[in-house]
C-alpha cells in the first residue's frame, strides 16, 4: 500500500514538473526552473526516505504484535489450565469434613 502511494506521489510530482515546464516557461528563466526541479527532486527523495523509515518502523511494530499474540495465547491457555485444576481440586461441601477426607486418602492409597 505504501509503495502504491509512493508511486502515485511520484506520478503527481512528474506531472507537476511537466506543468511547471509548460506553464512557467515564459515566466521563469531556465535557471529558476532548474532550481525548482531540483527542489522538487529533493522533496521526492525526502518522501521516499520517510516512507522507507515508516515501512521499517511498521515492520518492527507488526513483529512485536505477533510476539504479543503468541504470548497472550500461551498465557491464556495456562490460565485456563490453572483455573480447571483449581476447580477440580476444590472440595465440595460433603468432602470438607475430616472423615470424608480420610476416606478419600484411603481410597487414593
Amino acid at each position: 500500500e505504501l509503495e502504491n502511494q509512493l508511486t502515485a506521489k511520484s506520478k503527481t510530482l512528474d506531472e507537476l514538473k511537466q506543468n511547471l515546464s509548460l506553464n512557467g516557461s515564459a515566466e521563469q528563466t531556465p535557471e529558476a526552473q532548474s532550481l525548482r526541479i531540483a527542489e522538487l527532486c529533493e522533496m521526492k527523495d525526502s518522501i521516499v526516505n520517510q516512507v522507507a523509515q515508516l515501512k521499517t518502523s511498521m515492520e518492527s511494530i507488526l513483529e512485536q504484535w505477533r510476539a504479543y499474540d503468541e504470548i497472550y495465547a500461551e498465557v491464556s491457555l495456562m490460565t485456563t489450565r490453572y483455573l480447571y485444576c483449581i476447580d477440580q481440586c476444590k472440595p465440595s461441601g460433603e468432602e470438607a469434613s475430616l472423615e470424608a477426607l480420610k476416606k478419600q486418602v484411603k481410597t487414593l492409597q
